[in-house]
């Protein structure tokens, strides 16, 4: 009875660690929003946040799993909506519509991606927020979302663009790019021309940025999407996915001050 008991008790501990999934409603200028905020429960000391913002397919999921799986112990995620509530798309040409419409409206971009920071900020107090340490991630669209979460001045340590669009049609507000920017690029990536991240370079030291660019060889669009696989366009590598996401841990590291 006693390692019965044992294993009932270990059981319950495995349980008790599974990342928790909330569904979060919120709301901008009329438009219903449904984020998540993912955390492991099983940690109870202060954690660094993240806004995550997915890939143009919006939340679903492999790319919650995903969220689950980079927000680990180490981080509360909120997992952005960026196109509303009743929108999840469920093919790539509804995405592309989409992903168009916010990406096409840069100030729209940036309100909603400045909303999923707010509710962070709100939602992540009750479960171990460290609220002096904030940054945001993306991937493809989403990479592009969080550039312009730090072009809009907001008030985070650092931001993450995995394999993101680069342009930047509009200008930086408020008191401008402060966050620590990094990039991480395929090398290869057919969608992001060579003129595109000379730009993206140009802005940066213009602004006067702490920034990083890093440029992976043989690597091409979505390299961390494990779904992906249009050889020499969209398609997953695992090894530079782990080298990104190392690059990732690093910069947090760093812009959190350890």
């Amino acid at each position: 009875m006693r390692v019965l008991g044992l294993l009932v008790g270990l059981v319950a501990l495995t349980a008790a660690a599974k990342p928790v999934q909330k569904p979060v409603k919120y709301e901008l200028s009329g438009t219903k929003l449904e984020g998540v905020l993912i955390y492991d429960d099983s940690v109870k000391t202060p954690r660094p946040g993240l806004v995550l913002v997915p890939n143009w397919l919006g939340i679903n999921a492999p790319n919650l799993k995903q969220a689950a799986e980079i927000a680990g112990k180490s981080y509360i995620l909120f997992v952005a909506d960026m196109y509303g509530e009743t929108l999840r798309p469920k093919n790539t040409d509804e995405a592309g519509k989409a992903a168009g419409a916010v990406k096409g409206d840069r100030h729209l971009m940036r309100a909603r991606v400045n909303k999923a920071l707010e509710q962070l900020r709100s939602e992540g107090k009750a479960v171990g927020l460290d609220a002096k340490k904030l940054g945001a991630i993306g991937f493809c669209f989403g990479g592009t979302s969080v550039l312009e979460l730090a072009r809009s001045g907001a008030d985070v340590a650092g931001v993450v663009s995995f394999h993101g669009g680069l342009d930047a049609p509009l200008a930086a507000e408020g008191k401008g790019l402060t966050a620590k920017v990094l990039a991480l690029h395929g090398a290869d990536d057919p969608y992001v021309p060579a003129a595109e991240v000379t730009g993206f370079q140009e802005e940066m030291r213009k602004a006067k940025a702490d920034w990083q660019l890093v440029s992976y060889g043989n690597a091409v669009h979505s390299f961390t999407d494990v779904d992906a696989n249009v050889a020499g366009q969209a398609q997953y590598n695992p090894k530079v996915a782990k080298r990104a996401y190392q690059a990732m841990n690093d910069f947090f590291a760093e812009a959190f001050g350890g």
